[in-house]
């Protein structure tokens, strides 16, 4: 089953740019969008199960030169 997960991304000024083309050719991220407000970016992220999407956020965007803070948000299904 695969799972998604949203990452709010902060970056310090001025490296927006380049921390959305390095994410946006990163195996794993499905969307990408710059935003307005407290975040820079929004990923939208997928992987085979949640500890997949730790070991991506962990060891591939947090290694990113130029973000400061990640927040993870897991996606649920609700069962019928």
């Amino acid at each position: 089953m695969i799972t998604t997960a949203y990452v709010l991304i902060s970056v310090e000024a001025g490296k927006a740019r380049e921390v959305y083309d390095e994410l946006s050719n990163l195996e794993g991220v499905q969307k990408l969008d710059a935003v307005s407000g407290p975040y820079d970016l929004v990923a939208t992220i997928q992987g085979a199960d949640f500890n997949a999407i730790g070991t991506l956020v962990l060891d591939r965007i947090q290694a990113i030169k130029g973000i400061t803070d990640t927040i993870t948000l897991n996606v649920l299904k609700f069962e019928s």
